[in-house]
C-alpha cells in the first residue's frame, strides 16, 4: 500500500505560522510511498542534518495538489535562520491536521523507530536478542541514535554514549 506525500518548500517569513499551511510555496515534489513520518519524514531529516540522498522522489509544479495525499510536508528555510519542518496529515472530507512542527532533529527524535527503541530498551532495534545470545556485539543508544558497543563494557552491559565508563546492564 502506498502513502503519498509531497513535500514543499517555503521560505520563513515574519507572520507565516508553521501549523498553517503558506500561501506560497518555492518548490515541491511528490513521493508515491512511504509518505508517514516514520518513513519519509526521518528521510527529510536525516538528509537535512546529514546531506543524505533522497530517492524516488518527483518534481513537481507548485500548482499541483494530488486528491490521494495522506501527508504534505514543508520544509521552512531562510538564510541565517534554522530550518523547521511541518507535517500535515490529510483526511479525506474533513481539514487535514498538523502533526509536527519541529527542527529535524526533534522530529527523529519523534519519529525514528531506532530513536525509540533506545529511549524504550535501551539498546537500539538493530540488535536483536538472538545476536546478542550469538556473541554479535549489540549497539548502544546515544543521542545522535545507535552505534556499536564499545568493547570494555561486560557481557550484558550495553555503552551508553558517554564513554564506556558508564555502561548499562541490558533489561527485558
Amino acid at each position: 500500500m502506498s502513502t503519498r506525500a509531497q513535500v514543499r518548500f517555503a521560505t520563513r517569513e515574519p507572520g507565516v505560522s508553521f501549523n498553517e499551511h503558506p500561501d506560497k510555496i518555492n518548490a515541491q515534489f511528490y513521493v508515491h510511498s512511504d509518505g508517514y513520518p516514520e518513513g519519509l519524514g526521518c528521510q527529510i531529516a536525516e538528509s537535512l542534518l546529514n546531506y543524505g540522498k533522497l530517492n524516488n522522489w518527483e518534481l513537481e509544479h507548485v500548482d499541483i495538489r494530488h486528491g490521494d495525499l495522506e501527508y504534505i510536508y514543508y520544509v521552512w528555510q531562510d538564510h541565517g535562520k534554522d530550518i523547521w519542518i511541518s507535517i500535515f496529515q490529510e483526511r479525506y472530507l474533513c481539514e487535514d491536521k498538523c502533526v509536527f512542527v519541529g527542527k529535524p532533529e526533534q522530529l527523529l527524535n519523534q519519529f525514528d523507530e531506532r530513536r525509540i527503541a533506545c529511549q524504550n530498551r535501551g539498546y537500539c532495534l538493530n540488535s536483536t536478542q538472538s545476536e546478542m545470545d550469538q556473541g554479535v556485539d549489540p549497539e548502544f543508544c546515544n543521542p545522535d541514535g545507535c552505534g556499536k558497543i564499545q568493547k570494555s563494557c561486560f557481557s550484558g552491559e550495553v555503552c551508553d554514549g558517554r564513554g564506556c565508563n558508564e555502561c548499562l546492564h541490558i533489561t527485558n
